[in-house]
């Protein structure tokens, strides 16, 4: 009888922690001073179309590099997708916990394309299986989290699609680009996703707020608490005062 209590109490433990995986999906529209209306920056970080030393991916504070470099994080091999304009893709395990990170490199001349999954995913379609070793994980419209980093396209272009609900399952949004939250709000609101993170204001979209924001998503934080990690992370970074970065950030409608 005793055996017996205790094995249940072991499940009761187990069962818990598997049915806890969550799934980030990062979609980084890589900096491009060619295709994209954007403050030139240096050619070097620039180019759209080299993933390994952008701005917002191979750099230093790109995702990929940033990740890398992350004690919190672990990389996991993968495969890049077939998808002719997504040129790189990394995945991380959180150390702690059982989240998934994906990060996908959308060509900078593909700024639009980032757009479109970004809410497409938001809205729960298009999922993709990805299997890692003998773990299956769901990214795409499967995540719980969908997240966006690099420059604001809606500020260049208009989109003729909506992105309605799939199902009645909701995600969560990360939108790390200029004025997001004004350009993104009517077309996030059809897709049933909640914005836990986006911005008021012009911004550099580096990955040390990603990376804070997702410390506070991973230990299930308030929103507000998610929200204070990105403006304290922002600060640190960019010195622009820590009531300046709380104004920047919002989170909600």
């Amino acid at each position: 009888m005793r055996l017996h209590f205790l094995y249940l109490l072991i499940v009761a433990h187990v069962v818990p922690v598997m049915a806890s995986q969550r799934v980030v999906h990062v979609i980084v529209a890589i900096c491009d001073n060619e295709h994209q209306g954007i403050v030139k920056v240096p050619a070097g970080i620039g180019n759209g179309q080299k993933p390994s030393t952008n701005l917002y991916w191979g750099s230093g504070y790109g995702v990929k590099t940033h990740f890398n470099r992350s004690e919190d994080w672990v990389a996991i091999e993968c495969m890049k997708p077939t998808v002719p304009h997504i040129l790189d893709r990394a995945i991380w395990k959180h150390r702690d916990s059982a989240v998934y990170l994906v990060a996908d490199a959308y060509d900078g001349r593909n700024i639009r394309e980032a757009t479109e999954d970004l809410l497409r995913f938001a809205s729960g379609a298009a999922p993709e299986k990805i299997v890692l070793g003998g773990t299956e994980i769901l990214a795409g419209g499967g995540a719980q989290l969908i997240a966006y980093v690099g420059h604001d396209g809606l500020m260049d272009f208009a989109l003729d699609e909506t992105f309605e609900q799939v199902g009645t399952s909701t995600r969560e949004a990360i939108i790390l680009a200029c004025i997001s939250k004004r350009f993104f709000a009517p077309h996030l609101r059809h897709t049933g996703a909640y914005p836990v993170l986006w911005t008021s204001g012009l911004m550099a979209p580096e990955a040390y707020t990603l990376k804070a924001a997702l410390t506070g998503w991973v230990r299930r934080e308030t929103r507000e608490a998610i929200r204070e990690r990105a403006a304290q992370a922002y600060d640190k970074y960019q010195k622009c005062g820590i009531n300046g970065a709380r104004r920047l950030f919002a989170t909600g409608w």
